[in-house]
C-alpha cells in the first residue's frame, strides 16, 4: 500500500475506536440499523471506497480489505451493511451504462445514498437458475413481479440492485439486473428477520410489482447473472475481510486475557497448553490472511478471481469461528457473558459460512476449477 494509504487506514481505525465501537454492543442489544455508524464512514470517506478515481477514492485493493477488517473489528453489523453497499455499488460499476452509473454512483460514493443487492430468493439461493422473479415487458419498462428474502440493507436502502428473469427459458443466461428506487410503487419492504448476529446490519424480505423505465436495467438482457458472479467475487473476499478482523480482534481479546487473568498465582500465558491455543489461533489466522493476499493481488490485476476468491472466504469464514470459539473458552465463564464481547464476536461470524455462497458451495466452485 501507498503512505497515502497506510495514512488513511490509521485514521479509521480511529475514527472505528472512537466512533463506531463503542456503538456496538448498544446496538446488538438493541437491534437498531447501524444508520448511525454509516453515517460516520461517510464522512471518512468509506462509502464509496470500491470505486475507482474520480466517483471514489480508487484505492488498492489491499487497501480495500484492510478497510473491510478494520469495519469489521470495530461493528460485524457496520461492516455487513457496508459491504452489502459496495455490492450494489459493484454491480453497477461492473455491468450498467455510464448514464446510470453516475445517477447513482456519486451519491453512494458520498453516502448521501445506501444501496442493497437483491439477488437470494426463497427458492433460490444456492442456484440463481430457479429464481421465480420476473421482469416481464410492459409500455416502454418492465414490471418486476416476486419477492426476495435475506436482502441486506434491503428496507434502509434508497436504490436496489434486483435481479430478475427476463427469459424463463434461458437459464443462467435469462436472468437481468435492474436498479428499482425506494419508494417506487409496487415496492413493499416485509418483516426485518430476527437474526442471531449481525443484529445491527438488517436484512429483509422484499415484495415487487412495479413497473420500472427501460433506462433501469443494468446492461444488456441476459448479462446479470455474469455481472452478479463477477460481484460475488468481491463480496467473498470482503466476507474473508470480515472474518480476519474480527478473528483479529478474538485473538487480540485473548492474549490480553490470558496475559492478566491470574490462576494459581501466575498468568494463563505462563502455560504451556495456553500458549499453544495462542499460537494455534495466529496459526490460523496468518494462514486466512495468506490465502485472502492472493485473491487481492489477482483483483488489483484486474484477473478474474473466482477460485481464490472461494478459497480464501471458505478458509476465512470457518478459521473466525474456531479462533473466536478458542478466545471465548480461554475466557471460560466471562466469555460465555454479554459484559465481554466474545459471544457476540461468536454470534456475528455465524452467518459468514452461509452468506455470499455457503461453504459447501464455496467448495463446489473450488472443485470445478480444479477438474
Amino acid at each position: 500500500m501507498s503512505p497515502e494509504e497506510l495514512s488513511f487506514l490509521d485514521t479509521l481505525r480511529r475514527i472505528a475506536a472512537d466512533k463506531i465501537a463503542p456503538l456496538a454492543a448498544e446496538t446488538d442489544e438493541t437491534a437498531t440499523f447501524v444508520h448511525r455508524q454509516l453515517g460516520v464512514l461517510a464522512e471518512a470517506g468509506v462509502m464509496g471506497a470500491n470505486l475507482p478515481d474520480p466517483v471514489g477514492p480508487g484505492i488498492s485493493a489491499a487497501c480495500l480489505y484492510a478497510l473491510v477488517e478494520v469495519v469489521a473489528g470495530a461493528c460485524g453489523s457496520t461492516a455487513s451493511a457496508l459491504t452489502a453497499h459496495y455490492l450494489a455499488t459493484d454491480s453497477l460499476l461492473l455491468g450498467a451504462t455510464q448514464a446510470l452509473q453516475d445517477r447513482f454512483l456519486p451519491a453512494a460514493a458520498e453516502g448521501r445514498a445506501l444501496g442493497a443487492f437483491a439477488l437470494t430468493e426463497r427458492n433460490a439461493g444456492s442456484d440463481p437458475a430457479d429464481m421465480r422473479t420476473r421482469a416481464i415487458r410492459e409500455g416502454d419498462g418492465y414490471r418486476i413481479k416476486g419477492s426476495k428474502c435475506f436482502i441486506s440493507n434491503g428496507g434502509a436502502a434508497d436504490f436496489l440492485v434486483v435481479y430478475a428473469v427476463t427469459d424463463p427459458a434461458a437459464g443462467h443466461r435469462g436472468i437481468s439486473a435492474f436498479v428499482v428506487e425506494k419508494g417506487t410503487p409496487g415496492l413493499v419492504p416485509g418483516r426485518v428477520e430476527r437474526t442471531m448476529g449481525l443484529r445491527g446490519g438488517h436484512v429483509w424480505e422484499l415484495e415487487f410489482d412495479c413497473l420500472i423505465p427501460e433506462a433501469s436495467r443494468i446492461g444488456p438482457e441476459g448479462t446479470g447473472f455474469k455481472t452478479a458472479m463477477k460481484v460475488l467475487d468481491n463480496g467473498r473476499l470482503e466476507v474473508a475481510a470480515m472474518a480476519t478482523g474480527i478473528a483479529d480482534v478474538a485473538l487480540s481479546l485473548a492474549k490480553d486475557w490470558c496475559k492478566t487473568r491470574i490462576i494459581g498465582g501466575e498468568p494463563l500465558s505462563n502455560r504451556q497448553g495456553i500458549r499453544w491455543q495462542l499460537a494455534d489461533m495466529a496459526t490460523d489466522l496468518a494462514a486466512a490472511r495468506a490465502l485472502a493476499a492472493q485473491a487481492v493481488a489477482l483483483r488489483e490485476s484486474g484477473t478474474r478471481f473466482t477460485a481464490q476468491a472461494s478459497m480464501a472466504k471458505l478458509f476465512a469464514s470457518e478459521m473466525v469461528a474456531r479462533v473466536t470459539d478458542a478466545a471465548l473458552q480461554l475466557h471460560g465463564g466471562y466469555g460465555f457473558t454479554r459484559d465481554f464481547p466474545l459471544e457476540r464476536l461468536a454470534r456475528d461470524c455465524r452467518i459468514f459460512r452461509i452468506y455470499e455462497g455457503s461453504s459447501e458451495i464455496q467448495r463446489m466452485i473450488i472443485a470445478g476449477h480444479i477438474l
